[in-house]
């Protein structure tokens, strides 16, 4: 069976990497993420169709200001297109899964922290999961 069965919501609350690859398809790819107290995602303004699911933590519902928005648009101070987790409560850290279409990653790819991420200059390779 091609495709992704597996518990998601499980795995991305479970998750301590800043990223991780679970599945990449043709059209599309998933992926889970933990970003630390203070710690952002970074600009996310690609240009592709992008889903974001919170599984726990929070973050300043403001911060989710998407690149389609205009700056004028968007009440938040932060740069459009950034998740930030600087006002998430008692430290704990965001966890989420996001999808996007078509992939932007390498397959597979596991980055333990944003530093890691920031140094690998990776994209999406054409190869899939399956």
């Amino acid at each position: 069976m091609k495709g992704y069965v597996q518990d998601i919501e499980g795995i991305a609350i479970k998750n301590e990497d800043f990223r991780q690859v679970l599945y990449t398809a043709k059209n599309c790819q998933l992926v889970v993420m933990a970003l630390k107290p203070k710690e952002e995602i970074g600009a996310e303004v690609h240009k592709l169709d992008q889903f974001f699911r919170v599984e726990e933590g929070r973050a300043r519902p403001c911060s989710m200001a998407f690149a389609r928005r205009s700056a004028r648009a968007s009440p938040c101070s932060s740069p459009q297109g950034r998740i930030t987790t600087s006002s998430i409560l008692a430290g704990a850290p965001l966890k989420l899964y996001t999808l996007y279409a078509p992939p932007n990653h390498r397959d597979g790819v596991v980055h333990h922290t944003r530093a890691d991420a920031e140094k690998d200059n990776e994209h999406f390779d054409g190869k899939t999961t399956e």
